[in-house]
């Protein structure tokens, strides 16, 4: 699983303008194996759609993955015939390896891909990217299981499509509803941070960038969009399933053992510039706060039940201290992937001896409350000497938050960011190491 994603998090949305001097704001890629017979009606059919309808500068982007056939040659003819259309040819096959290519070098603010059979009605096209253009969405998806959508297909299809997406609820706890439509759309700049990320190069790599971005809290837009089967698809539906299924497998144990910098994907609270204008008001307190209570209570009961099994052999200094040795450990380490969303092992032993600080502060101020408990009651009961360390913990709680939110896991989200601003995109490799493009010279 890649991680090498560009550090910091994401600048806030704003809506792009209509005119980038000369540059499109739309890149529609086609992604395709084998198609020289619906490749030329697929493209001017979407050249012509998005000439009437399209308000905003824009470019289709033949994406070839290794035909045996003569795509290559019509692509590269589409190419030199059509101003706005552009050719890439790539050695190897996968629909996630050419879109993967595509979009890591587009310059344009947002990327599509749609499949070439153009199963989907266009007239969801533009409202596809409208959110994306306004700056409302980060991602957005053409989805056949809305209540609005009209889909024409076989059951077995049907059921196929359903099942999967049951799958995706059930194991990675997806909310979108729909993961293998062809016809969805990003955000440049979330493109460069997400795609390292993504490391499936076929089928499967729609359905890995859209988990990935909703764990990360992007916001996915759905489109109800009408669609019909093409009986002449190509692809296996058996081996793509398994692939499917593996790569589900995959991303479940990435995602359940923090192997992914997610938090680089982080979008600012409130786009509204007035947001930013704001001095001194800490972003996510109230979530932290819940997420902080939650573990606290959780390893006030563990520490709790230590002190009790360390109790039947050991005195009371030492059973605490070790009661509260453990489940400080347990503590830190639940609060930087819960409360505040670390992941990943960068730092993770600097905050581990962060926390150790923050237990010795802990275990001072317990280890206090029970000395001057013996010395004012002399023999105190087990039951009194509990209801002390609970009050003790209870002051010590309210310190260990503000020393990790300040101390421990501060907020770093611009420390990795340029002076000027510029996040570079994560392959700036030069052009003679690209795949062969053509553009047309007109």
């Amino acid at each position: 699983m890649r991680t090498d994603t560009p550090r910091g998090t994401l600048p806030a949305r704003e809506h792009l303008l209509a005119h980038t001097a000369g540059r499109p704001v739309l890149d529609v890629v086609i992604p395709v194996h084998n198609e020289e017979k619906d490749l030329e009606r697929c493209v001017r059919r979407l050249h012509d759609h998005l000439v009437r309808t399209f308000p905003y500068g824009f470019k289709i982007t033949v994406a070839d993955n290794a035909s045996t056939d003569a795509t290559p040659q019509v692509a590269t003819w589409l190419a030199h015939s059509i101003p706005e259309v552009e050719a890439c040819r790539l050695e190897e096959k996968g629909r996630g390896r050419a879109l993967r290519t595509v979009w890591s070098h587009s310059d344009a603010p947002v990327l599509a891909y749609m499949d070439v059979d153009l199963s989907t009605d266009l007239n969801a096209l533009l409202p596809l990217v409208a959110p994306l253009i306004s700056g409302h969405s980060d991602l957005a998806i053409g989805s056949r299981l809305a209540r609005s959508s009209r889909v024409v297909r076989g059951p077995k299809r049907e059921f196929i499509s359903r099942a999967y997406n049951l799958i995706l609820r059930g194991s990675l706890a997806a909310r979108f509803s729909d993961a293998q439509c062809g016809f969805k759309a990003i955000r440049r700049e979330v493109a460069e941070r997400l795609l390292p990320m993504v490391e499936d190069t076929g089928w499967f790599f729609d359905t890995e960038l859209l988990v990935l971005a909703e764990r990360a809290g992007l916001r996915i837009h759905e489109v109800p969009v009408d669609w019909v089967d093409d009986p002449d698809s190509t692809v296996h539906i058996v081996s793509t399933a398994t692939e499917d299924l593996r790569g589900v497998w995959r991303v479940g144990r990435a995602l359940a053992v923090g192997a992914l910098p997610l938090d680089r994907l982080a979008r600012p609270f409130g786009d509204d510039p007035r947001d930013r204008q704001l001095s001194g008001v800490p972003g996510g307190l109230a979530r932290q706060l819940v997420g902080f209570c939650v573990v606290g209570a959780l390893s006030t009961l563990l520490y709790l039940l230590l002190y009790s099994l360390f109790r039947a052999g050991a005195g009371p200094q030492v059973a605490n201290a070790g009661a509260l040795l453990l489940s400080a450990v347990a503590n830190t380490a639940a609060n930087r992937r819960l409360t505040f969303g670390i992941r990943g092992r960068e730092r993770a032993v600097r905050h581990q001896a962060q926390g150790l600080v923050v237990f010795g502060i802990g275990l001072a101020l317990t280890s206090g409350s029970l000395a001057a408990l013996d010395a004012a009651a002399g023999n105190p009961s087990h039951g009194t000497e509990l209801a002390v360390l609970i009050a003790a913990n209870l002051a010590a709680t309210m310190l260990r938050f503000l020393l990790f939110r300040a101390w421990v896991f501060p907020d770093r989200r611009d420390d990795d960011v340029p002076a000027d601003g510029h996040v570079p995109a994560h392959d700036e490799r030069p052009a003679s190491e690209l795949p062969y493009t053509v553009r047309n010279s007109r």
